[in-house]
C-alpha cells in the first residue's frame, strides 16, 4: 500500500479508502468484519463511515459493526484512522424532532457521543460534515468543534459535498477565529465521468490544504465494465448507471471507454480508479466493497501505471471542464 498525508496535516493516510456504507445494509456483519481484516491486512489505514448508515430504522448500524470489530482487539482501532460524518437526520422514521440534525452546536455535541458509543471508542479521527447546513454559522460550528477538540473526542475536521466557496468561507472564518485548524478534507462526487468538482471544489480545497476524497469513484457502477458484464453475463445496470445508460450519447460514451481498456488490457473500474489516483489534490478515492472480491480489484489499482497515451485517450472520452472561470465565462 502507498501512503500520503492527509491535506495539510501531519497525519498519513492510505490511498485508497475504505467506505463502509455497505455494511449492514448489503453485507452481513461477519462478512464486513472479514473486509476490514483484509483491508488492514493489505495496508489500507484510512476508514470511513457516516452517524446515517445502515439507512431507515437501522440508521447507526454500519457504526456499530465497525465498533463491533474494533472490540476484538488485535490494534484494531490503533491502527485505523477513523473517519465518520455528522448532519443527518437520524429519526428512524424521517421526522426529527428538533436540533437532532444538521450541524448547530447542540446536534454536534449530541452526534458526537453518540457515534463513540456505536463506534466503541473514545475518540474519532476525522469528525466530517455531511452536508452543508445553511442555517448554523461557522462561528457556532468551530466553537462546537473546539470544545470537542480540547475534550479529546475529535482530532481533525471535515467537509462532505461542500462547493468551493464554503470551503473557503468555512477555514477564513477558522482563520479569523484563531487555534482552529479548519477543514483538513473534502469528500466530493469526483470520477472520470463527474468531474465538475474540477471547476470549483478541488481547487479551493488545493488552496486551503484540504485533502481531497473522491467519493462514488465508479459512478454507481457505470465506469466498472458494465456493458462488458450486460453482453457477457446478462448482468443487467442498475441504479445511476442503468439510468446513465439509457442516453444513447452516454452510453456509446462508456463503451468507447471499455473498448479503449480492452485494447490496454486493463480493467475498467481498477483504471477508473487509478486515474483518479493521478489527480492533482486527491489523497484517495472512497471504496466501498461488498465483498473480498471487490476490495482485491480495489488494491490491484494501487499498483496500476496509466501510460500517458491511456490518460489522453481518457480525457478524449470524458473530457474534463476546465479551469474556473474559463469553463464558464470565455
Amino acid at each position: 500500500m502507498k501512503y500520503t498525508q492527509l491535506g495539510r496535516t501531519g497525519l498519513k493516510v492510505s490511498r485508497l479508502v475504505l467506505g463502509t456504507m455497505n455494511f449492514g445494509p448489503q453485507t452481513d456483519e461477519a462478512d464486513s468484519h472479514a473486509i476490514m481484516d483484509a483491508a488492514l491486512d493489505a495496508g489500507i489505514n484510512y476508514f470511513d463511515t457516516a452517524n446515517v448508515y445502515g439507512w431507515g430504522e437501522n440508521k447507526g448500524r454500519t457504526e456499530e459493526i465497525i465498533g463491533n470489530w474494533f472490540a476484538k482487539g488485535g490494534e484494531r482501532r490503533d491502527k485505523v484512522v477513523l473517519a465518520t460524518k455528522v448532519y443527518g437526520n437520524m429519526a428512524a422514521d424521517g421526522d426529527a424532532w428538533p436540533n437532532h440534525d444538521k450541524l448547530s452546536a447542540l446536534n454536534i455535541r449530541r452526534a458526537v457521543d453518540a457515534s463513540l458509543k456505536r463506534l466503541r471508542t473514545d475518540y474519532i479521527d476525522v469528525y466530517q460534515f455531511h452536508h452543508i447546513d445553511r442555517r448554523t454559522p461557522f462561528e457556532e460550528i468551530w466553537q462546537a468543534v473546539d470544545v470537542l477538540v480540547q475534550q479529546g473526542k475529535i482530532l481533525y475536521v471535515g467537509s462532505s459535498n461542500f462547493p468551493g466557496y464554503k470551503i473557503a468561507q468555512a477555514n477564513e472564518i477558522a482563520a479569523r477565529r484563531g487555534g482552529t485548524i479548519g477543514l483538513v478534507s473534502e469528500q466530493c462526487l469526483y470520477n472520470l465521468a463527474e468531474r465538475r468538482a474540477e471547476m470549483e471544489v478541488i481547487p479551493a480545497a488545493q488552496e486551503y490544504g484540504l485533502g481531497v476524497i473522491p467519493w462514488s469513484p465508479l459512478q454507481g457502477g457505470l465506469l466498472g465494465g458494465v456493458i462488458k458484464k450486460e453482453v457477457e453475463g446478462g448482468h443487467r445496470a442498475s441504479g445511476r448507471a442503468a439510468d446513465s445508460l439509457a442516453n444513447t450519447a452516454i452510453r456509446a460514451q462508456v463503451q468507447s471507454y471499455e473498448d479503449l481498456l480492452d485494447k490496454h488490457g486493463i480493467e475498467p473500474g481498477e483504471a477508473a480508479l487509478a486515474w483518479l489516483l493521478t489527480r492533482p489534490g486527491v489523497t484517495g478515492p472512497i471504496v466501498g466493497p461488498r465483498t473480498a472480491a471487490q476490495l482485491d480489484s480495489a488494491l490491484r489499482a494501487v499498483e496500476l501505471e496509466l501510460s500517458d497515451e491511456l490518460l489522453t485517450g481518457l480525457d478524449e472520452i470524458f473530457p474534463g471542464p476546465g479551469p474556473s472561470p474559463e469553463a464558464f465565462a470565455w
